[in-house]
């Protein structure tokens, strides 16, 4: 696979935040979550959001809302499959299913059996397992496909077939005739033998709405567990969502699974806006891995629902096995996890500005909408900078067990600003000042002189653990 194509990884792998690279250890604080002022909200409510929150009132007021009463339908082995970088071989596939198992998604997504020989006998191995969430696979309209999937020992199958005009036209060339026929005889096949049965429509968004809602009137009528909607390109947006999901929810009385691809970067916030107008079922794969830009993030989707409803989402999902998963999903696809990558990545937690930390270390919901220890992660502030405010260089002392007032914090932090307006410091420079500032105070010796400084920090760094000598008279 070539650089042009997808980001390779780097000769030494970064982990996410639980495992931060040296470069930020070197220069930021980690701070103590478990003394942070508790911000623990009740059913619904997150004080983070202001005590009530308001933003999400429309979960009240729409009864057909399911943002606190979702499934996840995790995609990875099917979807994921389909990364330009991807190649799961069966040992892979066993630990990612076991990853997602422990994480606690409803239903783990397979390749079609009929894909290919080793699909087929992945496909087996995992239904063996014995995993506590259902193994479903994903199948083309087709009896022959059909035919194996059931005989593969699966809890469900996902039947699938191209809609618009462009698929009708260029991929299978079928008319809206055949497709229901054959939606219908593969349903009622694959609910004889008793197994969980659903029907997408592929490219939903730019179908006939017409089409659409024929088609899905009668394999509701013939029994589906499930509908699909399928923006296969990415080419929806929120209010067409809800649109499209509010309408299907009149006319189908089955449950609503929704697919959203990312190449506008839409997908987080068509799933929630899907789930708000009555859709029960979401997409997702390990960070967001799939055709082109992929899919909803794992990750991403539950930190927008935990930002929801936090009750909700922590009792149903073991929150502090996300980083596990998604380290082994990013091995084994060979990318790194994306600095920003929402709640895992290595900045998702870390606070620069002074005013920022400040506030942070006060009360850390005035600037985190997500508790890290929810997740298993470390919250970080970063000090050694010219944004720097002095109650986070005091907080570092106070880590360090160093007295010093606030006038000597402020003036320590005033020489880490004029030394960072050169270069960021490491954190290492910075205890190196505030020991500097902490041992000549203690001897009565007047650091305010640049040249009293410069030679303190000189021997502090020769011998740090030598006492510090007597500064030379000032003038």
């Amino acid at each position: 696979m070539t650089d042009d194509c997808c980001q390779t990884r780097p000769s030494k792998m970064q982990k996410v935040n639980g495992d931060a690279p040296e470069e930020v250890k070197e220069s930021h604080v980690a701070v103590d979550t478990s003394s942070a002022v508790s911000t623990q909200p009740s059913h619904g409510d997150n004080p983070a959001l202001g005590g009530t929150q308001p933003f999400a009132a429309s979960r009240y007021s729409d009864f057909l809302s399911n943002v606190s009463n979702f499934k996840i339908i995790e995609s990875t082995l099917r979807e994921g499959e389909q990364f330009a970088n991807a190649f799961f071989d069966t040992e892979t596939k066993i630990k990612i299913a076991k990853a997602l198992d422990d994480f606690g998604v409803d239903c783990i997504e397979l390749t079609s059996p009929a894909a290919s020989e080793q699909s087929r006998k992945d496909c087996e191995a995992i239904c063996k397992l014995g995993l506590k969430t259902k193994v479903i696979t994903h199948i083309r309209c087709h009896m022959d496909d059909a035919r194996i999937a059931v005989e593969t020992g699966v809890d469900g199958v996902d039947v699938v077939m191209g809609t618009s005009k462009f698929l009708r036209e260029y991929s299978h060339g079928k008319d809206m005739t055949y497709i229901t026929k054959s939606a219908v005889e593969v349903i009622e096949f694959v609910k004889s033998k008793g197994i969980e049965i659903r029907f997408s429509t592929e490219d939903s968004f730019r179908s006939d709405l017409v089409d659409l809602l024929s088609i899905y009137q009668v394999v509701d009528k013939v029994g589906v567990n499930r509908v699909g909607i399928a923006d296969t390109v990415g080419v929806a947006n929120p209010r067409q969502v809800y649109d499209l999901v509010r309408t299907l929810r009149s006319v189908v009385g089955c449950d609503i699974e929704c697919h959203f691809h990312n190449d506008t970067g839409c997908a987080i916030a068509n799933a929630y806006t899907a789930l708000e107008a009555g859709a029960t079922h979401v997409d997702t794969s390990v960070l967001g891995i799939g055709e082109r830009n992929g899919i909803p993030s794992l990750g991403g989707f539950i930190a927008r629902m935990y930002a929801a409803d936090r009750e909700y989402v922590m009792n149903k999902y073991n929150l502090k096995a996300l980083r596990e998963v998604e380290n082994l999903v990013a091995d084994a696809v060979q990318v790194q996890i994306p600095f920003n990558n929402p709640v895992t990545g290595y900045c998702a937690f870390t606070h620069k500005a002074g005013i920022h930390a400040k506030a942070i270390l006060a009360n850390p919901s005035t600037y985190e909408i997500l508790k890290p220890e929810d997740f298993g992660m470390s919250r970080y502030v970063s000090i050694g900078h010219r944004l720097t405010g002095w109650n986070a260089v005091k907080s570092r002392a106070q880590q360090l067990g160093l007295e010093l007032t606030d006038d000597q914090i402020k003036a320590a932090t005033n020489r880490i600003k004029v030394m960072a307006d050169i270069k960021d410091q490491t954190m290492e420079d910075v205890d190196a000042v505030l020991h500097v500032f902490y041992r000549a105070i203690k001897n009565g010796q007047d650091i305010s002189h640049d040249k009293v400084f410069d030679r303190l920090l000189e021997h502090y760094n020769a011998t740090p653990d030598v006492p510090a000598i007597e500064a030379e008279p000032t003038a």
